[in-house]
């Protein structure tokens, strides 16, 4: 009997959402967009996560080894006081981020867009969970940022890492603080037709 499950293509090189999207039941491919995050932007932090996410998805569906594909592209960013925050890039502006944040709480937007490459469609949405951040002492902040752990990931902390035990809540989806929610992503493929345990493997 063929298989006839739909290739299900992931447009981020994040092991996070890799790993999620494995742990429940798929086995994605991974195509990388290289879209530039910095060139893009929108009104709001919650449109900027979307935006981000539809160029990835959109730059990798258009390529030739997606085709036939269902394509999911994903972005987060934390909003903080109206303003969105990604990856500091360096140990300095993840350091500055870190006294920002501490003590406080914001709201990790992560945008989500699935393309189907056979019919053209994309949907998409951003998810978004209120994150309340501890108070890790000056000390802390300098050995967590020392492992280089939250220069690469969207508002400079991780809730399966080495900055977990510097949140104290969530509340929302776990797995749109680790860049993809399951939910989420269940309500776009059935914009598309497909039940997501179609895609089980």
């Amino acid at each position: 009997m063929t298989d006839q499950r739909r290739r299900l293509v992931l447009a981020s090189a994040s092991p996070a959402r890799l790993g999620l999207l494995r742990q429940a039941g798929f086995a994605p491919e991974v195509i990388v967009s290289g879209v530039d995050e910095d060139a893009l932007s929108a009104a709001t932090p919650a449109d900027l996560a979307r935006v981000l996410a539809e160029a990835k998805a959109t730059v990798v569906a258009a390529l030739p080894e997606a085709a036939g594909a269902l394509v999911v592209g994903c972005d987060s960013v934390l909003e903080l006081d109206g303003a969105a925050y990604g990856k500091p890039g360096d140990a300095e502006t993840a350091t500055t981020r870190w006294k920002q944040i501490r003590g406080r709480a914001g709201v990790l937007q992560t945008g989500h867009c699935v393309i189907d490459t056979v019919s053209g469609r994309s949907v998409s949405a951003t998810g978004s969970t209120a994150v309340r951040f501890g108070e890790p002492t000056d000390e802390e902040i300098a050995a967590y940022v020392a492992t280089g752990e939250p220069l690469h990931v969207a508002g400079a902390f991780t809730l399966d890492g080495y900055g977990a035990p510097f949140v104290e809540a969530i509340e929302g989806s776990h797995g749109n603080v680790l860049g993809l929610s399951l939910p989420l992503l269940r309500g776009l493929l059935a914009q598309h037709g497909v039940a997501i345990t179609d895609l089980w493997t």
